[in-house]
């Protein structure tokens, strides 16, 4: 079963990965959408380089598409109708529990002759962070959501700390999009990803009708 992975960088894809591999899923691309520019992924805001040096890391090929919102799902799609070209017949998510994001993640897969697999869905908030420690996962928050939790939340690492300082309501993995990650260690890792946390910054952002505040910590590789 030849696969490919929907890539943010972030925990929730990197252990859906570690599931779908052990489950006998042969997972060789990593598909990343990122903004027009090229600059930066969709909603974690990395840079390509760090994007590839991850990826690298877990022996997987990257595979990049660059669109605007209004174009999303066309390329999406034909990026998805590629791999198929390719031999790819599986494409795994991370997604856990929100109805919407399965369903559309089922029908652009459909629509490229391909199956969606949701190795996390609908399982225990709590038992999965504690599965990714015992991965031994490193990681860094990226982005917040300033609806749910201050910017101070930025920029730290994704720890058992983090997770106990939560405020009551927001999600431990960040379902809702409390919080990003991206992961530089663990199960699977051929070697660890040394990053530095440039200062975060304050950006609102208007997406279908609703504008929202958002906090970001850049990423960049640390110095030798």
């Amino acid at each position: 079963m030849v696969a490919a992975i929907s890539w943010s960088g972030g925990k929730d894809g990197w252990l859906a990965l570690l599931r779908a591999r052990a489950a006998g899923f042969d997972v060789r691309y990593a598909l990343t959408m990122f903004d027009e520019s090229g600059e930066r992924s969709r909603s974690h805001a990395v840079r390509p380089e760090l994007m590839a040096a991850q990826t690298a890391a877990l022996e997987l090929e990257p595979v990049t598409v660059r669109a605007p919102w209004q174009d999303y799902e066309t390329n999406l799609v034909a990026a998805l109708r590629a791999l198929a070209g390719r031999g790819v017949d599986t494409v795994v998510f991370g997604d856990i529990d929100i109805a919407a994001h399965r369903a559309f993640e089922e029908r652009v897969c459909t629509a490229a002759g391909l199956t969606a697999h949701l190795p996390l869905w609908q399982e225990d908030r709590g038992a999965l962070v504690e599965e990714m420690f015992a991965h031994g996962l490193e990681a860094v928050v990226v982005t917040t959501d300033d609806r749910f939790l201050d910017g101070s939340f930025c920029g730290r690492r994704f720890d058992r700390a983090f997770v106990a300082s939560l405020p009551a309501g927001v999600d431990a993995c960040g379902e809702n999009g409390e919080f990003h990650t991206f992961v530089t260690g663990g199960s699977g890792f051929s070697t660890d990803l040394p990053v530095e946390v440039a200062p975060r910054y304050a950006h609102a952002v208007t997406f279908a009708g609703r504008q929202s505040g958002y906090h970001f910590a850049p990423l960049q590789a640390a110095a030798a």
